[in-house]
């Protein structure tokens, strides 16, 4: 199984900017689609942004024109670049994908992301 490691999330203040990075076992050619969700304490995990093996991509209506997801798949890497940050933002951040080597979900570990006002 696959596994992905989050990393990039920390303090910042609103209207700054963090890039958080999704690092995979291994080739990230089989895995599709690729995702970045969020979840607060009480609160479900919803999806922020999810990108394709082809590069289609998807965003939360609230991160729309704010946050831009990509992947590399020579550093086996996904990417979620956040502008314009919001307190609201505040989460843990998990990446997750879908490998097809194996037919099953994945998800990383999760990395903190605090806004302060």
């Amino acid at each position: 199984q696959v596994r992905l490691v989050e990393s990039g999330g920390g303090l910042v203040q609103a209207g700054g900017s963090l890039r958080l990075s999704c690092e995979a076992s291994g080739s990230i050619s089989s895995i599709s689609p690729m995702g970045w969700y969020r979840q607060t304490p009480g609160n479900q995990r919803d999806m922020v942004a999810i990108i394709t093996r082809g590069g289609t991509t998807d965003y939360a209506d609230s991160v729309k024109g704010r946050f831009t997801i990509s992947r590399d798949s020579a550093k086996n890497t996904m990417y979620l670049q956040m502008n314009s940050l919001r307190p609201e933002d505040t989460a843990v951040y998990y990446c997750n994908g879908f490998d097809s080597r194996g037919s099953r979900w994945s998800w990383g570990r999760g990395t903190q992301v605090t806004v302060s006002s």
